[in-house]
């Protein structure tokens, strides 16, 4: 059974509890995972061997960090994740109406300060901070000073305190995470004055609010996030504040196909069961994530900006809903995602994709969007097939074949109008469709569009359905 927590300061002093640092508290608790081989970092995936090492050193130097890296990196996760490294409860002065945690042993406000020095210890209170209330994170843009350092406040001024009095301030987010961690996103969209003032903070840790100056023994660990084209460019960030942030985290999107799988699937939530079932075929859960490989290589579209891990996620669960949707409409259990399902992705796409006016001319974002399936479709259709037989599948279109598909066909048609081309299907595509009329529907939808991908045969739109043919 767990002993109760002191409730005085004299109970918290006979119970052993030592102050330290946050940093200090960081790096004991890192130490201690590591030494457990735990997981550091859990639903993080792809950054063991790059960025997790940098956190590691960063963490155990005592760092304020900076997180460079461009949208959809996973850098707000990971800055939110360090606070599972912080003690789960630490003690605080309890004084009403204050904004500080204070450590008992070290305040830093006058109203602590004069509590230790005129109250017995049996009766200053002592109250229990969770850490996950020691998290404070805040985006750049419309950032006011007063919202992270702080501001003198009006209404006590009309109650009659003085300009000068340390109880005539309102504390920002950064005074009231004192002993925790504050985060600052997209730091090149800041306010000039405020860089200033977090320079003072990292560097002496004390600020000033109207010329007004605290010196307070702030704890905090500072994280920033920012990308590297706004965060390199002159005059956005203050060379000051660049040169106190200890440690640059640069992060990066999967340096391979599988990991981006991997990351869409634990993000979207696993294929879906229930009443209304969808079976996803693995080359689908390709396409879907070399879409965003292809939008990331694209010269349509801004590298400056990134192509967030978001598209792929977004992407996905609109394909899946897709099939659902036909699923239930033609009772089609399990369901299972087509190529022609895709065609509902400029919804969850248009929007994530910014275009390089310069690259993409008089191309619409719908259009960029096409030829990026477009191209996403070919590669992993070349992954799959074996060339030979190609010629022989072209070759029946060339003799007037057409075939028809849809979004709202139901699969057993599928097995119709492929009669006339099984030889060359079956040679050409070897992907173990099984028995299942769902799964072989979507494998030849997928043939179809590779081969359309590929300038092997022509292909037309029209209310929902789309021909292939010669």
């Amino acid at each position: 059974m767990t002993a109760p927590r002191p409730t005085t300061l004299n109970q918290l002093r006979e119970s052993g509890w030592q102050s330290k640092t946050v940093k200090d508290e960081l790096r004991e608790n890192f130490l201690a995972a590591l030494k457990r081989s735990d997981e550091l970092f859990p639903g993080i995936i792809g950054y063991e061997n790059t960025v997790v090492p940098e956190i590691i050193i960063a963490v155990l130097a005592g760092h304020d960090m900076l997180f460079l890296g461009e949208k959809g990196q996973a850098k707000s996760r990971l800055m939110r994740a360090l606070v599972r490294f912080l003690d789960e409860f630490i003690p605080y002065l309890d004084i009403p109406g204050s904004p500080v945690h204070e450590d008992p042993y070290r305040p830093i406000t006058r109203a602590g300060k004069e509590l230790l020095r005129t109250t017995p210890e049996d009766q200053i209170a002592i109250g229990w901070w969770h850490r996950k209330d020691r998290y404070a994170e805040r985006l750049a843009p419309g950032t006011k000073f007063a919202d992270v350092i702080g501001e003198i406040d009006p209404a006590k001024l009309a109650t009659g305190t003085s300009m000068s009095a340390e109880e005539a301030l309102h504390f920002g987010l950064i005074p009231r995470m004192h002993r925790g961690i504050f985060a600052m996103n997209e730091i090149p969209e800041l306010d000039e004055l405020i860089q200033v003032g977090l320079f003072n903070i990292l560097e002496e840790r004390d600020v000033q609010i109207r010329g007004y100056p605290i010196q307070f023994d702030l704890d905090v660990m500072v994280l920033f996030s920012a990308n590297p084209t706004t965060y390199n460019r002159s005059g956005k960030v203050i060379p000051q504040l660049k040169d106190r942030i200890g440690a640059l985290i640069q992060t990066h999107y999967p340096l391979d196909r599988s990991l981006g799988i991997e990351i869409m699937q634990q993000e979207a939530g696993p294929d879906p069961g229930g009443e209304f079932p969808v079976f996803v075929p693995y080359f689908m859960k390709e396409v879907i994530e070399q879409i965003s490989v292809a939008a990331r290589k694209s010269k349509y579209v801004d590298h400056a900006s990134g192509v967030s891990a978001r598209l792929s996620i977004a992407n996905y669960r609109t394909m899946v809903a897709s099939a659902r949707h036909r699923g239930v409409r033609l009772g089609e259990k399990p369901a299972v995602p087509r190529i022609s399902d895709l065609g509902h992705l400029p919804s969850s796409s248009l929007g994530k994709l910014e275009l390089d006016l310069m690259g993409a001319h008089q191309m619409s974002e719908r259009q960029v969007l096409e030829a990026i399936i477009a191209e996403a479709i070919k590669v992993v259709f070349e992954e799959y097939v074996d060339r030979h037989g190609l010629d022989d599948i072209a070759d029946v279109f060339s003799k007037g074949v057409k075939i028809e598909v849809g979004d709202m066909l139901p699969s057993a048609e599928y097995a119709k109008r492929l009669t006339r081309v099984p030889k060359a299907w079956e040679k050409a595509f070897e992907v173990n469709a099984g028995e299942s009329q769902a799964i072989r529907a979507s494998c030849a939808e997928f043939v179809l569009a590779g081969l359309y991908a590929s300038d092997r045969i022509s292909r037309s739109a029209r209310h929902g359905r789309i021909t292939y043919e010669t």
